[in-house]
């Protein structure tokens, strides 16, 4: 076999873990499949001779392809205004596929990706490939230009930073998420103010990225009643509620006229919504893949 023929099947056998760290590096699908793309032409102009860890190699490539993206965001400012909630991964209510399981592995919820988009790009690097995916500091270090030891201190000011989110851990019983789920949406649609604060926890969080085309839709709203309040403005009774597995939790596809209105995630813990993630950017809806509900 040729080091190129190598080479390539090593990276196909590699490409959907090479996926997982772009996506948690970026908190965009698309953006993440670019990012794998580039690692790829760079890898196939690279002397592959004498790499040790195929794997390690082409994950130091990525990362690189992904924290050039970060610092480019920085630079051009091309984050969005107001709130941004992550791109979600959408699956069928009877299962994800085994690419999107490898993605979400380690329970990469939405919640923690807002979090991740709070941190510099040097932070969000090392505490992805060291916390996530196991890179030693040595070769973080090389990636973001410091010593060991300020790599070291960069994913634990990341670990303080997420930490400190106390992002709640998700019920793993999914039969008692879709109970949460129904119950919001039951109330909603009957307009039952204290039905729904019944079903959030106290401290409960709504977040809403309607992007520039619906700045309307751009809030944050925390306390149960302050999101109940919010859940009633948003609902639309002539809407179709179609439940999916956003980021392998319960969530929900909304749609009027067959065009997509907003996609919901929900985190619970205990039995109450905790958290709420949504998307109504009308150009965002568009690019997520939503083909896979109608397999």
């Amino acid at each position: 076999m040729s080091e190129s023929d190598w080479l390539a099947e090593g990276f196909e056998k590699n490409r959907i873990r090479l996926r997982a760290v772009a996506y948690r590096m970026l908190g965009s699908l698309a953006e993440a499949d670019d990012a794998v793309q580039e690692a790829w032409l760079r890898a196939s102009r690279s002397d592959a001779e004498g790499v040790d860890s195929l794997g390690a190699w082409l994950t130091t490539i990525v990362a690189r392809v992904c924290l050039n993206v970060l610092r480019a965001r920085t630079t051009r400012r091309e984050e969005p205004v107001g709130v941004h909630v992550p791109d979600p991964v959408i699956s069928r209510t009877d299962g994800m596929n085994p690419e999107d399981e490898v993605l979400l592995a380690d329970s990469v919820g939405l919640a923690l990706l807002v979090v991740l988009e709070t941190l510099t790009p040097a932070e969000r690097l090392a505490f992805v490939l060291h916390d996530m995916f196991d890179l030693p500091f040595d070769e973080i270090a090389r990636m973001v230009g410091r010593s060991p030891a300020t790599a070291r201190q960069l994913a634990s000011r990341a670990r303080r930073r997420v930490r400190g989110a106390e992002i709640a851990a998700a019920d793993p019983d999914i039969g008692r998420q879709w109970e949460a789920a129904d119950a919001f949406y039951a109330a909603a649609r009957r307009g039952d103010l204290d039905a729904l604060i019944a079903v959030l926890a106290p401290d409960a969080v709504l977040r809403s990225d309607g992007g520039t085309a619906r700045p309307d839709a751009s809030v944050v709203v925390h306390g149960a009643a302050a999101v109940a309040d919010q859940a009633l403005k948003f609902h639309q009774p002539s809407a179709l509620v179609r439940p999916a597995l956003v980021n392998g939790a319960a969530g929900v596809v909304i749609t009027m006229a067959g065009q997509p209105i907003a996609v919901i995630g929900f985190t619970v813990a205990h039995g109450k919504i905790v958290e709420i993630d949504a998307i109504a950017d009308p150009d965002r809806l568009r690019r997520l893949d939503l083909a896979v509900l109608d397999d």
